[in-house]
């Protein structure tokens, strides 16, 4: 499985002639690329190349007088095939850019609604672009409302717009994108656990915290987040029950405790305590969350806070054991 959009890294001289003998004519060989005038400017002292492929692909090429960039979602050439991978902010400003420009444009005459939303598109587009997951990806969002039942993806997707336009996550975008994966087909569960990750982001920047993803701990294991101010430096670790029909477990209830024990006798046994656990079941339907925030069941971990949110911003939850963090307002805790 191909991996979300990075830059190959090319330190030598690249001339006209070069790019048409050992990349165009190659990839025309074997799957049919043509030349294209790219869109976009890139300015300062770059050339830049586009080829497109008649499966859809598309390539990009940037170059100067000592070293070169190439990004796409189809083969490597043979000559760029020992080159060195660098992510997006590792690359000179002027290259991501354009790249970024061309990629995105690319993106939204492919799928124009993405168009209203400019955070989303940018901060996915590693994985919106990518060789294998651009379809499944973008389909998580149009057709499954990014795991929210009974919602519309406008809706669902705004909440996610509304949250990522704060900056929380930008510093760690590559990372954070890349774990909606780049498979071909979409496996709405584990994407939506992915999701079920940003939740968490949103309801700790809303509460005031800075949040810094993937947090190793010393028993190599890593804790999906730490939150931070100037009082609090707490690790949390998130996970998202699946919907009671989608699982063997008898009714929502046991679907929690089912859940939440296994991660409790993982990665949390293993850490040795101190991480607060967030029981996300936003997948779950209102007559689902209804019974669990009747009974609230116990997740054999303290502390821990059980929520479900929707797509308005409403979150309801309830909490085990003496949680370190404040949440103002962006949690409700039911009787």
């Amino acid at each position: 499985m191909a991996q979300p959009l990075r830059f190959r890294y090319s330190p030598e001289t690249w001339s006209e002639q070069r790019v048409r003998q050992d990349i165009l004519q190659p990839l025309r060989s074997n799957i049919g690329a043509r030349a294209v005038t790219p869109t976009h400017e890139i300015g300062a002292h770059w050339t830049t190349h586009r080829f497109e492929m008649q499966n859809g692909d598309v390539a990009l090429f940037a170059r100067d007088d000592s070293e070169a960039y190439w990004m796409g979602n189809t083969e490597t050439p043979s000559s760029l095939w020992r080159t060195d991978k660098h992510g997006w902010t590792e690359i000179p400003y002027h290259v991501s850019r354009w790249a970024q420009r061309e990629l995105l444009e690319i993106l939204h005459e492919e799928d124009p609604w993405l168009a209203d939303y400019p955070h989303i598109s940018w901060f996915f587009l590693p994985v919106f672009m990518s060789k294998d997951g651009r379809e499944s990806t973008r389909a998580f969002f149009r057709q499954h409302a990014a795991g929210f039942p009974d919602a519309s993806r406008r809706e669902t997707t705004r909440y996610f717009e509304d949250f990522l336009t704060t900056g929380a996550l930008d510093e760690y975008r590559h990372v954070m994108s890349g774990k909606l994966g780049t498979s071909d087909h979409v496996d709405r569960v584990r994407m939506s656990a992915t999701m079920g990750e940003f939740i968490a982001a949103k309801i700790l920047t809303d509460a005031g915290y800075e949040v810094v993803p993937e947090i190793e701990v010393t028993t190599g294991h890593s804790l999906d987040y730490r939150a931070k101010d100037d009082e609090t430096n707490t690790l949390v670790e998130v996970t998202r029950p699946q919907p009671p029909m989608n699982r063997a477990a008898e009714g929502p209830v046991a679907a929690v405790r089912d859940t939440a024990e296994t991660k409790v006798n993982g990665q949390l046994a293993n850490h040795g305590g101190g991480a607060v656990l967030f029981v996300d079941c936003s997948s779950f339907r209102d007559d689902a969350w209804a019974a669990v925030r009747g009974e609230q069941p116990d997740v054999r971990h303290r502390p821990a806070v059980v929520y479900r949110a929707r797509p308005n911003g409403h979150v309801e939850a309830y909490q085990k054991g003496s949680v370190p963090l404040e949440f103002g307002d962006s949690l409700e805790f039911v009787d």
